[in-house]
């Protein structure tokens, strides 16, 4: 097991479970949920974190990040059953990609991100999880919105 495995995983692995305890309270129409003016629905949103992963699960596998890839599965963005779906099979791939890192390339190569922006793996894990905390800071404000109670470890975390 690579020391991301061991140090930083167990960590990031916590934060997701808040995407899945969101999953839990979420219902297809709270998906359409939305504010007004150029803000996105909630099922956007949800679409939107989850191209984002896959931008930082390729990111390890290429050590360039490129966030051109746009989802395009029908249904994503009104189905709490199909997110939940690629969502698992997104985490799991990204768990795959950073277990199989050996510990030298973990060590010794930088992740492109454009502009001589340069990470090694670990922070760009880190940045991922950071991505994440973004994404949980503006589901809230939609979840106070809507009247949706928050799980106890979103009242914690996220407020």
């Amino acid at each position: 097991m690579n020391s991301m495995m061991q140090e930083t995983y167990p960590i990031l692995e916590m934060y997701q479970a808040l995407r899945n305890q969101l999953m839990d309270i979420l219902n297809d129409q709270d998906l359409t949920f939305w504010p007004g003016g150029e803000n996105p629905t909630v099922g956007a949103l949800c679409r939107e974190i989850g191209e984002t992963q896959q931008a930082y699960i390729d990111s390890f596998k290429s050590f360039t990040v490129d966030f051109s890839y746009s989802a395009d599965e029908p249904g994503l963005e009104t189905s709490v059953a199909q997110l939940k779906a690629w969502f698992s099979q997104l985490d799991a791939e990204l768990k795959e990609t950073v277990a199989g890192l050996p510990e030298e390339t973990i060590q010794n190569k930088l992740i492109d991100r454009g502009g001589d922006f340069k990470l090694p793996p670990r922070i760009q894990l880190e940045v991922y999880r950071e991505a994440l905390l973004i994404f949980y800071g503006k589901v809230s404000v939609y979840l106070k919105a809507m009247g949706k109670p928050r799980p106890k470890q979103w009242q914690e975390w996220i407020a």
